[in-house]
């Protein structure tokens, strides 16, 4: 129970709902409690005179007892019931608002098919507690209390021999509920295994069918499912015999009170009515026993859930605001500075980037260049402060980047990473995803420069055009120009081009390169590539080996020195002389 704990906020947040509704469990059950009195009392006024204006009362009083508990009984439902779902919305609404903060370490550590998880299953198994089960255990409470009570006052010693076989019912729940929480988490968590395949099927369906490897992921998928359904099979043959038992125990209090009771009546020490209160009031008491198991396999299931979820609250945001941000800073000119930069993912990784020093001044172009893992794109995300540095520190416009409200940072920031992505919306709302209302002028003038509004305007519906998931309708090249305009529409101070024209011919991206041109003056730009072509122009060109920079100039002087960057470039020369002689 320790970890529904953390929920005690959330019930606090809607303490008088709670409370009204525990007010109405009080007067539902003194309705519910109250048939038995009335059918005890007309059976016994009835073996003296019988009459049907008697038997007419007695079946009125039932009536309006039972409608005045059904009443309250949906009040209840309106109350507690209502007050489960809020706080789902809360709890939902608080653990997107977490993963949203997490830092890109966690998302690269965890999948999503196992995040997805989490904010379906779990969430909807903690709802269950919260309403359902909260509800059924104060009112299975209080009706026992009421219950027992009344019992009592009819025959103290007939009772307590009704009560005897409920003990064993207690350690019966305690016994099966432990068992019931451990194969509920296995299920959780094999799950989580389930819906992570399947996502990464759904991603991954043109790779699939690419390499005619249907059959093999319907196979595994199979092998998952089957597993998931031997586990559920062993929680559901579990629960399936709980049940019986419960009823079981409350059948062997019923036979206490026939016989005990029955011999009471034939010695005369208790009226018939007496003895029918007791076996109703029994009767009343079944669901309660049921609801008390049934509510300890939610409680059970609401606790392994509970805690996967605060394994996750409980991740550190790592990048956020701090005591260090200086709210002053509402804006970035644009100048960057690396001082003796150090950068590794973890504390068993290997170093990415070994102190790197680096003065970026404003309104100039710096081109980054390096064979595949030498830390290209680990600098810039640096930048942006995506990562947080190891050793070392950066400075925009001379002050830490850690003083930069994180809003601040990367609205001044269009950043056009490697790999692209799109939303499964229209091109117009794809673009303007970084404005804070679309501005269509500013969209198209973008749209423009990034050599894309030509494409939209062959589309069906130009920029209402709705593209599938990731943008699988668009080609490489356009997904790439998208990506870039949307970068360009939020008029960025520092630009960053992630390798962002690797699926742009060399045409269109000489294009966009003059385009871009006249957008970069007064903005302070870095550009990734491995094609000399497009970095050439740029003011200072850096070539990052092995998470140093070995080489660094301009594009006439890194040629001088006959170095990295100087093979590079002739092996791109004889590779373009090579096409144009075929």
């Amino acid at each position: 129970m320790t970890n529904l704990l953390t929920l005690k906020k959330y019930f606090l947040r809607y303490k008088w709902k709670i409370f009204f509704g525990i007010v109405f469990i009080l007067l539902s059950n003194a309705g519910t409690v109250y048939v038995p009195i009335i059918i005890k009392d007309s059976i016994n006024e009835l073996q003296s005179s019988l009459n049907s204006e008697t038997i007419t009362n007695y079946a009125l009083l039932i009536v309006v007892a039972s409608l005045f508990s059904g009443i309250f009984r949906f009040m209840i439902r309106q109350t507690i019931i209502v007050v489960s779902r809020e706080i789902e919305y809360d709890l939902r609404g608080d653990f997107w608002s977490h993963i949203q903060q997490l830092p890109l370490r966690y998302f690269q550590n965890n999948s999503t098919g196992n995040i997805m998880a989490h904010a379906t299953n779990d969430i909807n198994a903690v709802r269950m507690f919260i309403g359902p089960a909260v509800m059924y255990s104060i009112d299975t409470l209080i009706r026992l209390i009421i219950v027992v009570v009344i019992m009592f006052t009819i025959s103290p010693m007939v009772t307590i021999y009704a009560l005897l076989p409920l003990p064993l019912l207690s350690f019966l729940v305690y016994f099966v509920g432990r068992k019931i929480h451990e194969r509920f988490t296995r299920i959780q968590e094999k799950f989580s295994e389930l819906t992570t395949k399947a996502q990464e099927n759904f991603s991954g369906i043109r790779v699939i069918k690419s390499y005619v490897r249907e059959e093999n992921e319907i196979e595994t998928f199979k092998v998952l499912s089957k597993d998931y359904l031997h586990k559920n099979m062993h929680l559901v043959k579990l629960q399936a015999l709980f049940q019986p038992i419960l009823f079981l125990v409350t059948g062997l209090s019923v036979i206490v009170v026939m016989w005990s009771g029955g011999v009471r009546v034939i010695e005369k020490e208790l009226l018939l009515g007496d003895i029918t209160a007791l076996i109703i009031y029994l009767g009343i008491l079944t669901w309660p026993m049921i609801a008390f198991g049934w509510v300890i396999n939610i409680i059970q299931q609401a606790e392994a859930s509970m805690k996967r979820l605060n394994k996750i609250f409980h991740e550190p945001y790592e990048i956020e605001d701090s005591t260090l941000t200086d709210s002053s800073l509402t804006s970035v000119k644009g100048n960057i500075e690396f001082k003796n930069v150090t950068f590794r993912y973890n504390d068993n990784s290997p170093i990415i980037l070994d102190n790197i020093d680096l003065s970026i001044p404003e309104g100039t172009t710096l081109a980054i260049m390096g064979h595949t893992g030498s830390g290209k794109t680990s600098f810039v995300n640096l930048i942006s402060r995506l990562y947080d540095v190891t050793g070392g520190e950066i400075l925009i416009d001379g002050k830490p980047v850690k003083h930069f409200p994180l809003s601040v940072l990367r609205k001044n920031i269009g950043f056009v990473q490697q790999e692209t992505f799109l939303f499964s919306d229209s091109i117009m709302n794809n673009l303007g995803y970084g404005l804070s209302e679309v501005n269509t002028e500013k969209i198209i003038n973008a749209a423009k420069i990034a050599q894309f509004d030509k494409d939209v305007k062959d589309f069906p519906n130009q920029y209402e055009t709705v593209i599938g998931e990731r943008g699988i309708t668009l080609s490489g090249g356009q997904k790439q120009r998208a990506t870039l305009t949307r970068a360009l529409a939020i008029d960025p101070k520092i630009l960053i081009l992630d390798d962002s024209f690797s699926a742009v011919d060399t045409n269109t991206e000489e294009e966009i390169l003059s385009n871009l041109k006249s957008f970069m003056k007064g903005r302070t730009s870095i550009i990734i590539s491995h094609r000399v072509s497009t970095v050439k122009d740029a003011d200072k060109i850096v070539v990052l080996d092995k998470g140093k920079i070995a080489e660094s100039g301009t594009h006439a002087r890194l040629i001088e020195l006959n170095g990295i960057y100087a093979d590079i470039y002739y092996k791109q020369l004889l590779e373009k002389e090579l096409e144009e002689l075929n």
